[in-house]
């Protein structure tokens, strides 16, 4: 099993620390979320299934690929991954160059995990429709697929137009992985037709089944990964558990505070077995 950690819901000014510290102890992967802006009004912020607002207006919020980019020149072994980039805001040149970078700049430890989109008022305030979230974002990966493996790309599509492009230089990873984030059928249908993988919501051991299963019916048998936010872990005896539903990377947050977070980190790896990697 993988080990991934999130960065999200720690203050910002311990991002630096959590991810040097999950770097040398071993963990394999670190994930960053994000927002491009958030309006003030609440209104078109309610989080799905809650009537609660899913935002804060002046939460800060960072271009998650440069940041990572930053965090790539501070680790060495780490994968580096967002969890999840809403892809489809942007012209597809501009995210596409975004992790084209930071593959480079990190040797080849880029993950691009997307998603659609939960909040429409980012949407709204960007000029861009959110009612059409989930083609947009087909045709945007798409577009980047072929950005970051073909020679030159020209692109008559729905929603993105252009003639034939250069696009260097391109990423290390001969394919830069692509995980798709959501839990409705359209997002589990494009995890597992046009992605390299899935990544979850946070969830037990029950409560994930049923998402895997509808995954493992649209799945066409290519390889491909299942990536859980674990809400939490019992012991390590759990872990054989998770593998056998085909989870490859459990993201966890062994800490309840900030303050705690890289001695917590530490534990969970003597506990878990983590190890440095070569």
């Amino acid at each position: 099993m993988k080990f991934g950690v999130p960065l999200g819901l720690l203050h910002p000014a311990a991002w630096k620390d959590v991810a040097v510290a999950a770097d040398s102890l071993g963990f394999e992967s670190l994930w960053v979320p994000e927002h491009l802006v958030f309006t003030t009004d609440l209104s078109l912020a309610a989080y799905p299934g809650s009537s609660s607002p899913g935002i804060r207006p002046h939460t800060p919020l960072f271009d998650a690929p440069a940041y990572l980019c930053w965090l790539a020149g501070l680790t060495s072994r780490i994968r580096l991954g967002t969890a999840v980039h809403l892809f489809a805001l942007r012209h597809p040149f501009v995210s596409a160059r975004a992790f084209a970078t930071l593959d480079i700049v990190s040797g080849g430890r880029a993950v691009c995990g997307v998603g659609a989109g939960w909040y429409p008022g980012e949407w709204a305030a960007a000029g861009v429709d959110f009612a059409t979230r989930g083609p947009r974002l087909d045709e945007a990966i798409t577009v980047a697929r072929r950005l970051w493996s073909e020679e030159t790309v020209a692109h008559t599509g729905r929603f993105f137009s252009f003639p034939e492009v250069a696009f260097e230089p391109k990423p290390i990873q001969h394919t830069l992985p692509v995980l798709a984030g959501g839990e409705s059928g359209a997002a589990l249908r494009r995890a597992a037709t046009l992605c390299d993988g899935w990544i979850s919501m946070p969830h037990t051991l029950e409560s994930v089944r049923p998402q895997l299963d509808r995954l493992a019916a649209l799945r066409d048998g290519r390889r491909f990964s299942v990536t859980v936010h674990a809400s939490s872990l019992t012991s390590p005896d759990e872990v054989a558990s998770w593998e056998a539903l085909g989870v490859d990377r459990l993201i966890v947050r062994p800490w309840k505070s900030t303050g705690e977070a890289v001695a917590k980190l530490t534990s969970f790896a003597t506990e878990y077995g983590v190890t440095p990697r070569p």
